[in-house]
Formats: structure tokens, C-alpha cells, sequence
């Protein structure tokens, strides 16, 4: 329902709502009317009359359902979403007040819920915002920013990858100015929602249980918005219930993200490269994440030559994270490197504080880091960016200066050079 797919938002009515009473529906009349979309679309019915309707013909650009006759909103909703085409934009009301029916609403896929009574104001903010939505750039994404594919894979459990996914997400979405999915693999403790301020929904679970279900409409459902150009896919299983899959769901994810988003982002924990080879097959870019410690040392070693040899057209950035300041270190930068027969692409220094504060907030450290701590972020992002395609060489993210696209291209010379 409510995501940037527009491909066929040309072939639809503009508006169609199905209301439960009168005064809902001589309010929506003329609002409808300011926008230039017939009030004749404004039924009776409510949310039932909407799902009869709607198994029949197409779905409208904006669609407005009111709730208040349904004994289960959640799972009636669901069964609206089951004959909505992708693109439709659905604004509900109702009158139940419950914060955690409002989540559960948004994160199965509606645009807005809106609680009776509302204000006519209140009505033409929420259709303002979903006609922004509908007439965004998103429909000649694919050909002006080709879709950028990145993995990133943490060589041992604490590093911070999941950290660093988080931030290249959201900076690919803010700063790039890319539509971006977050896929959170790790399927019991992942971290991705969280780090976010959000509550992770079961569609990463549902996808694993039924692949089938997996489609354009399925990942408009299961994603939850971050904000205007980050969603997120993740899950917190019960770690009693082991979910087992033969990866086609994953590759199903991918395939779908691919044609609904300009960018994505794997979180990818790295027993998956073992089971799953095939997810890293399609990344443009794999982020491996190190520390500098022995054992870590040791498994980036061995990652990458698992991805020399499995995934050889992937393009690989190699960061390490939490590297202290002031010395202390159990492997020096330099020993590391001799090690993995390699340079070190990316340092993100130890800040205590900043990964306290971030926590804290639910924002990615990316968006609240300054100076100095800001700057591997936007190098990462950039990196990540020029990798991924030659077009994309001379696309950055917003806040990055020149000086350092154009440090960018020396060390990627540099590297070509020593190859």
C-alpha cells in the first residue's frame, strides 16, 4: 500500500474513500473537491464495502477507509492490503484512541491513521502529504540512479557492523537523496529497528515462513518507514523458534528491493556467507567490518578470501570500527594491514559518548556525528557510491566536500596503481 511505488499511478482514479457515516462523508466531499477529484468517489460502506470493491477494479492513487465498524482493525486492514495493487496510499480513520494500534496500522503499510473526531486541517495536511508522496521523483529513479546494492558484514560478533549498516543506510537516504531499504538479517537479535527508534513488525518473519507471499505488495507491507526515504525490514524472532529457510526468501527480498528502492543495505551476519552464498552474488559493495584484535585479524582474512573467490565481482571496502585514539591497541594498524595483504580503506575511531547519545536519541551515530567522527560516514557513503558504478563516480552525499571526492578518486588510483 503506502511506499514509493508509482509505475502505475497514471492508470488509476486520483481518489476513492469509503466511510462508515454521513458526517465523515459530507467532510470529505469538499475537501475532495479543493483537490479536483469527483465527491462522488466518497461510499458508503466503510472498510467492508472497501474490500468488495476493490477485488474487483483497480485500486485508487489515494484511497481513504474509515474503521469504525471494524471489530479487528489490524487484521481487516490486512485484508485490504491483500487487494490493493502496490502504489495505492490508504489513510485510515477510526475511533479507537490506542498508540499501539496507531504502529501496528503504519507498520502494515497505511500512510496515516486519523482519529475521530478530525479536523477538516487535519484532513487536508494528510491528503497534502500523500499527493507529495505520489508526485516525488521516484518514478524515473531507476534510469537517473541505477539501484545500489551493499553488504555489511561484521568478521566477528560486537564489532558494529550492524552500527555502521544503520548510518550508511540513513545517509544514503538523507544525504544521497536515494530511496533506501535497510534488510536486517540477523533474524533474532537484529538490531536494526532498534537502533532507530522502531518496533520491528513481523514482515521479515513472514517472508522467511512463506516466501511465496513475497511480492511488491508484500514489501510495501512488511517494510516500516524510518522516514521519507529510509524503510527498514527487520525482526526480534523468539529465540525459541528456530526459523528455517533454503535462502530463496532473501533472494526474493533482494529481487523485490531491487525494483521498489534506489539503494539497499544488507545487514548481513556472517554465518549467512556460509549458508546463503548467493546473497552476496547481486552487492555491488561489501563493507567488511574489523577491529583491530587477533581474532578479528584472522577473520578478515579468511572473509575475504571467501569473497575473492565466491563473490569476485563485488567490490570490497574494508573498515575497521572502535579503533581507540590514544594507542592500547592489541594489533597495530600497520600489522593488520601486512596481515590481510591489504589497506585499510576506513577508520572509525572509539567515541563512547557519540554511540551512548545515538542510542539514546534512536538516531544513527551517522546523523548525530560531527567533525571529525562524521567524516568516515560520508567517506563510507561515498565509497559505497563510486563503487558501485562509473556513473556514479561524481554522486555523493549531501555535506561532503569536494576535498574529499577528490581524495576519494586519488586512492582509488592509487589502489588501481598497486594492483
Amino acid at each position: 500500500m503506502n511506499a514509493p511505488f508509482q509505475a502505475r499511478a497514471g492508470m488509476r482514479d486520483p481518489f476513492t474513500a469509503f466511510v462508515c457515516d454521513d458526517a465523515t462523508a459530507d467532510m470529505l466531499r469538499p475537501v475532495a473537491v479543493e483537490h479536483g477529484w469527483s465527491p462522488e468517489k466518497v461510499n458508503k460502506g466503510g472498510l467492508r464495502n472497501a474490500v468488495q470493491s476493490l477485488s474487483v477494479s483497480a485500486s485508487p492513487n489515494i484511497l481513504f477507509v474509515d474503521l469504525s465498524e471494524s471489530a479487528d482493525p489490524l487484521n481487516d486492514i490486512n485484508a485490504l492490503a491483500e487487494v490493493c495493487e502496490p502504489g495505492t496510499i490508504v489513510i485510515a480513520s477510526g475511533q479507537v484512541n490506542d498508540v499501539r494500534l496507531y504502529r501496528d496500522l503504519v507498520a502494515s503499510g497505511i500512510h496515516d491513521y486519523l482519529l475521530k473526531p478530525f479536523t477538516v486541517d487535519q484532513l487536508r495536511d494528510t491528503f497534502a502529504h500523500a499527493q507529495s508522496i505520489l508526485s516525488g521523483p521516484r518514478g524515473e529513479a531507476q534510469v537517473d540512479k541505477p539501484h545500489v546494492m551493499t553488504a555489511v558484514i561484521g568478521v566477528r560478533g560486537g564489532v558494529g557492523a550492524s552500527t555502521i549498516a544503520t548510518s550508511l543506510a540513513w545517509l544514503l537516504g538523507d544525504r544521497a537523496h536515494r530511496s533506501t531499504a535497510l534488510l536486517d538479517l540477523d533474524v533474532h537479535f537484529g538490531t536494526g529497528a532498534l537502533a532507530l527508534d522502531l518496533e520491528p513488525g513481523r514482515g521479515l518473519t513472514d517472508a522467511i515462513e512463506n516466501p511465496s507471499r513475497i511480492d511488491g505488495l508484500f514489501i510495501e507491507r512488511a517494510m516500516v518507514r524510518a522516514n521519507e526515504r529510509l524503510s527498514v525490514l527487520s525482526s526480534e524472532a523468539p529465540i525459541n523458534q528456530p526459523l528455517l529457510t533454503d535462502g530463496s526468501a532473501f533472494f526474493q527480498l533482494q529481487e523485490e528491493m531491487r525494483n521498489a528502492f534506489e539503494s539497499t543495505v544488507l545487514d548481513l551476519p556472517r554465518h549467512m556467507l556460509i549458508q546463503y552464498p548467493h546473497m552476496v552474488h547481486d552487492a555491488h559493495v561489501a563493507v567488511v567490518v574489523s577491529e583491530l584484535t587477533l581474532a578479528a585479524t584472522r577473520d578478515t582474512i579468511r572473509i575475504l578470501a571467501w569473497l575473492k573467490s565466491n563473490a569476485p565481482q563485488t567490490k570490497v571496502i574494508v573498515a575497521t570500527n572502535r579503533t581507540p585514539s590514544g594507542g592500547g591497541l592489541e594489533i597495530s594498524k600497520k600489522d593488520f594491514e601486512q596481515s590481510i595483504e591489504r589497506q585499510v580503506d576506513i577508520v572509525f575511531h572509539e567515541d563512547g559518548k557519540l554511540a551512548a547519545q545515538a542510542a539514546k536519541l534512536g538516531k544513527p551515530m551517522a546523523e548525530i556525528a560531527t567533525g571529525k567522527m562524521a567524516a568516515p560516514f560520508t567517506t563510507l557513503a561515498n565509497m559505497v557510491l563510486s563503487h558501485a558504478s562509473e556513473e556514479g563516480a561524481g554522486e555523493g552525499v549531501d555535506g561532503g566536500a569536494k576535498s574529499l571526492v577528490s581524495n576519494l578518486k586519488s586512492m582509488l588510483s592509487k589502489q588501481k596503481k598497486a594492483a
